[in-house]
């Protein structure tokens, strides 16, 4: 059709094309992969949709996310500094003109929910579906309005990388509604939670808001989750200047089956909460849970792990403090201090929060560690990366050492097994093009 060759000759005009720079970098290649990637998303809506309305097409990004500091630490109203990347999950939509959202997925089977029916369903628990009926319920739930829409969607957060591919997914999802229907009024902590609730209760992960928070905010932040109404603090760092490469190393392994890995973290670092009032460890003070351990560690026996429970804590008490040294390396200038900083974090994570491996005979994330320290000893940094237990290790990469970097990693966990991200300034985009 026209309309659509008139679209794809727009994403080569200066304006799209500075957008296209805005969301992922400018490095070589970048602008030419992005609009061979949307010219095909467009080809593919063609095919799948064959028409759209008069309001066009949008076309929606969302980005993955990069968790820099704080493991682990957002659950428990601790502090996080986090990054927006870009990879992303983008999205042509059209609006429909009934209660019917289609998906179309790429690599997925087609789904069709309708928004007649905004119940949580047991049967949808880890499905896609979930999300995108959580998303409407608590949007539905709040007063603000929803609809059907038509979406073609293809992403480069892949499922199980570690760089949040549900988040990416439920900020474009409520992206989606609020552009088509809400009139772009939605807050970035309120996009977030309401994509939250939707992973929490309709999807079943007991994650925290830093994946929602980091993907709806963009840049790089500094985000304390101590009240309802988060902290939030841009920080204005360019590592590439610095002389360092983000680089994130996928071991292959799939977060997919690993929900019960998550919430025995949550529930261990209740259990020691719990043992002085509290609900979550943030209003503990670190002085008291050390002077206490006898008690506590009697307490939780017959609960849960009792040890690793108390190990988990610590890592949480001493992470959360050192979210606010790395915020300040930074604010200072210090590249030094900060990478020291998340090196240690990186050994709390292994030795304290024991979230590297799930299973003694799924150990890459540690061989990606132990590679790492061994390039990078001296030189840059390295830690597990988000949840853990599988997926992706982060890595602070000077850039004469990138290139033997990525080959030795891919050598043992396959080509394109690294890649080298930047920080995407902004969270949810759209594009609208007139066609």
């Amino acid at each position: 059709m026209k309309q659509y060759a008139q679209m794809i000759h727009e994403l080569k005009t200066p304006v799209v094309m500075k957008q296209l720079n805005n969301l992922y970098g400018v490095q070589k290649g970048m602008l030419v992969a992005q609009t061979t990637r949307y010219t095909r998303l467009l080809k593919r809506h063609e095919e799948l949709i064959g028409s759209h309305t008069e309001d066009g097409i949008r076309l929606i990004s969302a980005p993955g996310r990069a968790e820099i500091g704080g493991n682990h630490t957002d659950h428990n109203m601790g502090k996080v500094l986090t990054a927006a990347v870009n990879l992303d999950t983008v999205a042509a939509v059209t609006i429909r003109g009934d209660q019917n959202v289609n998906v179309y997925s790429e690599g997925y089977a087609p789904l069709t929910i309708s928004l007649d029916d905004l119940a949580m369903r047991e049967s949808e628990l880890g499905t896609t579906a979930a999300l995108i009926r959580g998303v409407a319920a608590k949007l539905q739930e709040e007063g603000l309005p929803i609809g059907g829409f038509d979406a073609v969607v293809t992403s480069t957060v892949k499922g199980g990388s570690g760089l949040s591919s549900s988040a990416a997914f439920e900020v474009m999802i409520c992206a989606i509604f609020d552009e088509l229907y809400g009139g772009n009024r939605l807050d970035k902590k309120h996009r977030a939670k309401i994509c939250q609730y939707a992973e929490n209760v309709y999807f079943g992960k007991p994650s925290g808001l830093l994946d929602q928070m980091a993907s709806s905010v963009g840049g790089l932040a500094y985000i304390d989750f101590q009240d309802k109404d988060p902290q939030l603090k841009e920080v204005h760092y360019d590592f590439t200047s610095k002389g360092y490469s983000l680089v994130v190393v996928n071991t292959g392994g799939d977060h997919g089956d690993l929900t019960a890995s998550y919430t025995d973290i949550t529930t261990e670092m209740a259990a020691v909460a719990a043992c002085f009032g509290e609900k979550f460890l943030r209003p503990v003070q670190p002085e008291r849970f050390y002077q206490s351990l006898p008690a506590v560690r009697e307490e939780l026996k017959g609960q849960v792990n009792a040890d690793r429970a108390i190990m988990r804590a610590s890592h949480y008490f001493e992470e959360n403090h050192r979210v606010a040294e790395e915020f300040a390396a930074l604010k200072e200038d210090d590249i030094s201090a900060f990478l020291s900083l998340i090196i240690q974090s990186g050994r709390s994570s292994f030795c304290y929060l024991q979230n590297v491996f799930a299973s003694p005979k799924e150990q890459q994330l540690s061989l990606a560690l132990m590679l790492a320290e061994h390039t990078l000893r001296g030189k840059g940094a390295w830690r597990v990366h988000g949840g853990g237990f599988a997926g992706t290790t982060l890595n602070f990469v000077p850039h004469k050492e990138l290139e033997s970097f990525v080959r030795d990693m891919d050598a043992v966990f396959g080509a394109h097994s690294c890649q080298v991200l930047s920080i995407r300034p902004i969270g949810p985009a759209c594009v609208h093009l007139k066609g």
